[in-house]
């Protein structure tokens, strides 16, 4: 340990390093894109996981949408091409049939799936935007982010039917001055007054919605729109613990008993599984993270390899010094210590330099990914996993040290003198 902190030890081993510089990294090479390939690839798969969780990070992981299509097989009568629709009463079905259900939300809109967008107004101002009719439940799958002072549709105003909406950022800049409150204001809904008590801020709450999505309670929009009990679709989320795939698989074989399609008709019920995508992405990530360490294990094993097989080439090219060493006074465990600091300190040099210059490259990627259209957010590294491969190397180098170490001990210092 005393050698450690020696300073004629370190002098030599950078008298070492500054004599064979070409040989020292062609050397560390090897220790370096190992711990390169390892951060780089690492951080990647973190970046990913921060993306997608980012991009959906309102939304329930155990989701789905379930809507349906018309049939694709006759049965009970029926011939093919029939046009099913979800009805309002399928929830309690569901509901009772599926008890891996947390929480499910009927949904219709107007300006998506081929509908016309729902026509607003407010004075002189109009547009055409989506107008959603939802229940309070709906939250509980996909949270909206209402601002300061506004509330989302709640269970008195599907009750009381009541005209209310919630609007979206956008629609807020396009149709209210920038100085205006619009909470307790009113727009107009297909020439319908709506009182406004929320405006919501878009947080990807789905692959159907944007920032100038309006809402308004269910019950409402069935008045307004005259759908009856129609439903466009389910916006479902299973209990965190579930296989949500088998879970959509028991709620469009219970809603094709419901509507009585064939049993194998795959068409006539369809279904936008994230929880299945979700669990493939972060699978990806997880498997992309297990390649980054056993290539980066593998890498650094071999680099630190190389390094072993250069310092016994070092040893030998100074046995003659070695020799005058051991006839000066240097006993076996110095001259050990010696070419184990210098295999330690060219491996963490290495691996420090590859953790370096894996941490600007993931840095580089956040800048040129990071906020785009592209699901890359934070491309970290956890500190345990970089400490771990550090100490890694240490004993790698440790090891890998002591092979050429035992050469030196083993040379004699009268053959060594002899040595030419």
């Amino acid at each position: 340990m005393r050698q450690l902190f020696d300073k004629d030890t370190w002098a030599e081993i950078f008298q070492s390093i500054r004599k064979n510089k070409l040989r020292t990294f062609l050397t560390m090479i090897g220790v370096f894109i190992g711990i390169y390939i390892y951060i780089g690839l690492s951080g990647a798969s973190k970046g990913l996981d921060n993306g997608f969780e980012k991009q959906f990070e309102s939304v329930a992981r155990n989701s789905m949408f379930v809507f349906s299509s018309t049939t694709s097989k006759p049965y009970a009568g029926f011939k093919t091409g029939r046009r099913i629709q979800l009805k309002l009463q399928d929830v309690e079905v569901l509901r009772r049939q599926v008890p891996e259900i947390m929480a499910i939300a009927p949904r219709n809109v107007r300006g998506i799936f081929g509908t016309s967008p729902g026509v607003v107004s407010r004075g002189l101002k109009a547009g055409n935007y989506s107008v959603f009719g939802d229940f309070p439940e709906f939250t509980k799958i996909a949270v909206k982010k209402i601002y300061d002072g506004g509330r989302f549709i709640n269970d008195t105003d599907i009750d009381l039917e009541r005209k209310v909406c919630v609007i979206g950022e956008r629609t807020q800049k396009e149709l209210f001055d920038d100085d205006t409150d619009p909470i307790g204001l009113f727009i107009e809904i297909e020439d319908v007054n709506f009182k406004v008590v929320g405006v919501h801020k878009f947080a990807g709450g789905g692959p159907f919605d944007n920032d100038g999505d309006i809402f308004i309670p269910f019950t409402t929009y069935r008045k307004l729109y005259n759908t009856a009990d129609n439903v466009a679709w389910f916006t479902i989320a299973a209990y965190g613990d579930v296989d949500v795939v088998k879970v959509e698989q028991d709620v469009k074989a219970h809603l094709r008993r419901i509507h009585k399609v064939d049993p194998t008709d795959e068409k006539a019920i369809g279904a936008f599984n994230l929880g299945a995508i979700f669990k493939k992405i972060f699978g990806f990530a997880n498997g992309l993270t297990f390649l980054s360490l056993i290539v980066g294990v593998a890498t650094i094993l071999a680099g630190v390899i190389g390094i072993g097989n250069i310092l016994l080439i070092s040893v030998k090219e100074r046995t003659k010094e070695l020799g005058v060493r051991r006839a000066l006074g240097a006993t076996p465990s110095e001259i050990r210590n010696q070419i184990i600091i210098e295999s330690l300190v060219l491996t963490m040099l290495a691996g420090i330099v590859g953790v370096v210059c894996g941490a600007a490259t993931l840095k580089l990627l956040d800048v040129m990914f990071g906020g785009k259209d592209f699901p890359y957010t934070n491309p970290t590294v956890p500190i345990p996993y970089v400490i771990g491969a550090l100490l890694l190397m240490i004993v790698l180098g440790i090891l890998i040290g002591l092979i050429p170490a035992q050469r030196a001990v083993s040379i004699k210092p009268i053959d060594a003198l002899r040595e030419e």
